[in-house]
């Protein structure tokens, strides 16, 4: 088995046993257990659970940053990039939610992840065409992990087939954002872009609330 193989395989049991146990009794170990894995290659390539959820960062990002053919403004590209990389956090979604329930009472955890979230935004924000230097960058970077962080509430509880109601709240968030920074030219109201393949309705009403 090779390297990117096996470490695909011990993330998605990790994450499946800490979506039925919680992440906070989830080890390494067991998850290896879990997948009849190597416990000595674990121990190598993982020595701490939390290296798992950068793996999981990584791959989140790298499906974001597919080059593809989307048109339009700034903003849709950011939509379109963001959903991507929600799309992966769904095909783990119960484990990357027993890690959210994780991370009040986890200060260490939550400070990597935010950590290693701003540098993804980064990635994700320069790819669209943001120009992230200087101090007003640094603010259309911090809006834009704002919005990251709205939608990651709204996904949370977004129980639909579709990511109806994250769509939603992910293109409310970036309005909102744009209202105190400007990401780029604004060719017109982003919408779903139609490459991303999820459908909404641009009726839904957002609970969306002040981030923490």
């Amino acid at each position: 088995m090779d390297n990117d193989l096996f470490d695909a395989t011990l993330l998605r049991s990790t994450l499946e046993r800490a979506g039925s146990h919680g992440w906070r009794r989830t080890t390494v170990v067991d998850a290896a257990r879990d997948a009849g894995l190597s416990l000595e290659t674990a121990r190598k390539r993982f020595a701490c659970k939390t290296k798992l959820l950068f793996t999981l960062g990584r791959l989140a990002d790298e499906s974001a940053l597919v080059e593809d053919e989307t048109q339009g403004s700034v903003r849709d590209r950011l939509f379109d990039m963001l959903m991507r990389r929600l799309d992966v956090f769904q095909q783990y979604r119960e484990g990357v939610r027993s890690v959210l329930r994780a991370l009040p009472t986890d200060p260490v955890l939550a400070v990597l992840l935010g950590g290693a979230t701003l540098e993804s935004m980064k990635w994700i924000a320069t790819a669209a065409g943001v120009d992230t230097t200087g101090l007003a960058g640094a603010l259309r970077l911090q809006a834009l992990v704002g919005a990251w962080t709205l939608t990651l509430r709204t996904w949370d509880r977004d129980d639909s087939a579709d990511m109806g109601l994250t769509m939603a709240a992910l293109e409310e968030a970036l309005k909102r954002a744009g209202r105190f920074v400007s990401f780029g030219p604004e060719a017109s109201e982003p919408t779903a872009p139609a490459g991303h393949g999820h459908d909404t309705d641009p009726l839904v009403d957002l609970p969306l609330e002040p981030s923490a």
